[in-house]
């Protein structure tokens, strides 16, 4: 049992506070870690096992913690840290925790990707479990939201905007959320607790969030609610639009309270709420996200960089020179709009940097020195920054009047036919908080306070009499010995410092009888002497302490420095903000340039006419050829497209590449296109790829038809359905009826009849294209030169009869044994299927009885002059007595006995 020393008892009493963490316990110039805490890090971080009191300890240097701490964030642990405040109280330095580390309130900038949120999010269903509540904040910008989810498929809803998100740590009520169907938030449940201390946090299948659960009392709404009226100083919530909204408030007062406690309090950057719905957006499911590539790389995922490593959307589009603008272009990649005005204004605001190029060049030029002002001035509001964080604060506000200037010149110029997304005022240079930095802060400024001289002289009348001081100190020490020397006639007489003693002046006994009265004594040696001074005592007293002294005065400016910065927090933010979006405006123009995109027209109508389109990624990464160019024509006429042709010809390519220029249509950028008309969508769905989810118990084919079914059940007549072999992973009929199935399913629903491309390996679809009148074939061209097959890569109309399979696997490299072999089966196959009773056969039977069941139908004639039609389409269903429908249901009865 280690004994219970003042400092051990300090230790006890944090830690009792905080059981769930991992405490980091300063001491000295080393944060160390006790018992099970001790036992835990050393394992995780491979650190030597100590004692200390017999206590097990092991620690880490003070200025490498930040990269100890990651590495267990990235493991799943929080981490209190607990640092040394003020002066020693009695001996016992005082000591508490000032922040509690998690995936979600990570602000180290080492422990952080700079082009990507950080999101903690929060969580609630009702006890019906039919609404939802949800709120998220991201502490490093200060963007704080949240919204209210209704509906039966309430749960389908929350995941689709947690896979938007992607939040780093996300919050539950304790017990878990016990949802009634299996999905992402559906498996979540209370963190386990490792080894007796510092919870390791789950994790949300599909998502990669760390889950938290918080207590129960956390969510009840008037807790809540309190919470977030304190923290904003308001005495209603109406001004923030989520008064009305109950489960949003629950979400987003959890959220900020789980905040308060394990930062401290120090929320200053969360200056305002913004609720808002997720009507506004496009609708992207997590397997449209993957499927598409958007910001991750189905072949290397996240944390790859370079087109031919890891091709994503986002790093095609990606041309921006700031942080800031970097996370502003994947949020609006990840979360499209549906309001044409404002992409109007967003593609206005590319076209005009897209035209003139000198303009774009000299912002980019300036947004190139821009430093990233949003996260800055979030580690001044937490009061972590250092004195060159501060320092490009300031060289980040230097550059504003640039900018404001030459948004200024061009909002006068007259080539500036529509007005740009943003004015010279929406940059607030802070000219108060810029002249405070220029005349407090040197210009070459260190990393840390270690040492005095971040703060420019003039700037403090104290602190520059302690440097002027110790100047003159130095300079009287300096000039002592010959002084001394001339005063007493000693020419031997020397001045010396060690650190035992001081300064002092030493004389040898052959000259002691000139010693003058006022030499004190100091030490004896064995030739000479050592005295001092009264007024050398004072210079040394003055010139050891004159640094100690020098920097605490330059911590304690430094520090209201801060505070002050702090204070503009609110200006701040927002020109990181508008210089954000000035740079993806400037990005998405720039890539334009470089690509050859254009402007597309949008509209409200059901048509999507691309010519001469391409896919935005994969024509990046080809280099010995060029990327073959297709068009698309999409309406309520036409609204359906088969897709047949050979493997490796390009269907599924050009299936994403459809989809990805309407999605770029809809975040305001130009597209990869000749011209490009969009009507807008209201979500995209895509079922393209095979891919297991071994761990959730569902084969490929399994998650092919839970993917099918989610399409099925929430696309709508302005979605863009994306379907690439649907029904390929079970036997040949059962995926050819599949396929048929969801084909007619989506021409023929009322509710439905979405624009849709289907590709194919069934040629059998093609009858389709005879049977429903919104259905048209197409394929991929293929040329043949005897044996030779060149696939040319282009959709054209009609339905393809060959799939080429084979040629593909001697492509492969399959051994030409197997593939003569294949060769010899394929001929035997299709003679059968000429025979009667084969696969062939019975689709053209099938088809025949579906074209003869509408002839069946149409006996009747035509269906508007049918009596009971007519009865019908009178019938005012909405205004219609009890009594009177039983009467009508009864006269319907009686037409139909006389037809019958």
């Amino acid at each position: 049992m280690a004994p219970i020393t003042p400092s051990r008892q300090q230790y006890l009493d944090i830690k009792a506070q905080h059981r769930d963490a991992i405490v980091f316990f300063r001491l000295g110039d080393f944060y160390e870690t006790f018992d099970e805490d001790a036992h835990l890090v050393a394992r995780e971080l491979d650190l030597v096992l100590t004692r200390r009191h017999e206590a097990p300890m092991a620690g880490v240097p003070y200025h490498a913690v930040e990269n100890y701490i990651a590495r267990l964030i990235e493991k799943g642990y929080k981490v209190a840290i607990a640092e040394q405040l003020g002066d020693p109280v009695k001996g016992l330095m005082p000591r508490e925790v000032t922040r509690v580390v998690t995936a979600g309130t990570v602000v180290e900038p080492t422990m952080l990707d700079d082009k990507r949120n950080n999101y903690l999010a929060a969580v609630i269903y009702d006890s019906s479990g039919a609404r939802a509540g949800l709120a998220y904040a991201d502490i490093t910008t200060g963007e704080f939201a949240c919204t209210a989810f209704r509906g039966a498929d309430i749960r389908h809803q929350v995941d689709e905007e947690l896979a938007r998100l992607q939040p780093a740590e996300l919050l539950i009520p304790e017990g878990g959320m016990e949802p009634a169907s299996r999905s992402p938030t559906a498996e979540m449940k209370p963190a386990p607790v490792a080894n007796g201390s510092g919870a390791r946090a789950s994790t949300a299948s599909g998502l990669g969030s760390r889950i938290t659960p918080v207590e129960s009392w956390r969510w009840e709404l008037a807790t809540a609610r309190q919470t977030l009226l304190g923290h904003f100083e308001v005495r209603t919530l109406d001004g923030f639009g989520c008064h009305d909204k109950p489960l949003a408030i629950r979400a987003a007062g959890t959220l900020l309270a789980y905040l308060q406690e394990t930062q401290r309090g120090a929320l200053d950057q969360l200056t305002s709420l913004h609720t808002y719905s997720t009507a506004a957006y496009m609708t992207l499911d997590a397997a449209t996200r993957r499927n598409l590539e958007l910001t991750e790389s189905l072949r290397d995922g996240p944390g790859e960089s370079g087109i031919r490593s890891a091709p994503t959307l986002l790093l095609v589009l990606d041309a921006s020179r700031t942080a800031m603008g970097g996370r502003l272009l994947r949020q609006w990649i990840n979360q499209p709009l549906l309001a044409r005005e404002a992409l109007e204004a967003r593609l206005d605001a590319v076209e005009c940097l897209f035209h003139d190029t000198a303009l774009r060049l000299e912002l980019q030029q300036v947004l190139r020195e821009i430093a990233d002002l949003e996260r800055l001035t979030n580690r001044a509001v937490t009061r972590i920054a250092t004195p060159r964080d501060l320092g490009a604060i300031r060289a980040t506000l230097e550059r504003i009047p640039f900018i404001q200037a030459v948004l200024a010149d061009m909002v006068a110029s007259d080539a500036a036919a529509r007005p740009f997304a943003l004015r010279p005022e929406d940059f607030d240079p802070c000219d108060d908080i810029l002249a405070l930095l220029q005349e407090a802060l040197v210009d070459e400024l260190p990393a840390t306070l270690q040492k005095p001289g971040t703060i420019r002289p003039g700037f403090s009348d104290e602190l520059d009499g302690v440097t002027e001081r110790a100047r003159h100190a130095v300079e009287w020490v300096k000039n002592l010995e010959p002084a001394e020397r001339e005063r007493t006639g000693i020419k031997s007489l020397k001045v010396g410092y060690n650190k035992v003693f001081g300064y002092y002046i030493e004389v040898t006994r052959a000259n002691a009888a000139l010693v003058p009265d006022d030499y004190i004594r100091k030490q004896t040696l064995v030739n000479a002497e050592r005295y001092i001074t009264p007024e050398l005592k004072e210079y040394e007293s003055l010139l050891l302490h004159a640094e100690e002294r020098q920097l605490d005065i330059e911590g304690r400016i430094f520090r209201q420095i801060t505070e002050q910065v702090a204070a503009a927090a609110p200006r701040l933010l927002a020109t990181g903000r508008a210089l954000a979006h000035l740079d993806v405006y400037a990005s998405l123009a720039e890539v334009a340039i470089r690509h050859r995109y254009v402007r597309p027209q949008l509209t409200e109508s059901d048509v999507i006419r691309i010519r001469n389109g391409r896919h935005p990624v994969v024509e990046l990464a080809l280099h010995d050829e060029p990327f073959i160019a297709n068009d698309a024509f999409l309406s309520r006429e036409e609204s359906i497209h088969i897709i047949t042709g050979p493997n490796m010809s390009g269907k599924s390519t050009y299936l994403r590449q459809v989809a990805l220029i309407v999605l770029l249509a809809q975040i305001g950028s130009f597209v990869p296109a000749d011209e490009a008309e969009i009507g807008l969508v209201d979500r995209i769905f895509t079922r393209v790829g095979a891919q297991d989810e071994i761990a959730r118990g569902q084969s490929t084919f399994m998650v092919e038809m839970v993917e099918t079914a989610n399409i099925l059940h929430h696309a709508s007549p302005r979605s863009l359905l994306v379907l690439d072999e649907i029904g390929r992973g079970t036997s040949t009929y059962d995926g050819i009826s599949i396929a048929w199935a969801v084909v007619e399913y989506i021409h023929n629903h009322p509710n439905l009849r979405a624009k849709t491309l289907f590709a194919t390996h069934y040629h059998e679809l093609t009858e389709l294209a005879g049977r429903l009148p919104h259905v048209a074939n197409y394929n991929v061209a293929v040329a043949e030169d005897g044996d030779r097959v060149i696939f040319l890569h282009k959709i054209i109309p009609g339905g393809a009869d060959r799939s080429y399979g084979i040629h593909v696997a001697a492509i492969a490299g399959l051994p030409r044994t197997v593939i003569l072999r294949a060769q010899e089966i394929l001929a035997q196959l299709e003679q059968e299927a000429r025979a009667p009773g084969s696969r062939r056969e019975a689709v053209k039977a099938l088809a025949a009885q579906r074209a003869a069941s509408a002839e069946q139908l149409a006996l009747f004639g035509e269906p508007t002059s049918h009596p009971i039609v007519e009865r019908l389409q009178a019938l005012d269903v909405s205004n219609v007595t009890p009594v009177e429908a039983i009467r009508v249901l009864y006269e319907l009865c009686q037409l139909i006995g006389e037809d019958g």
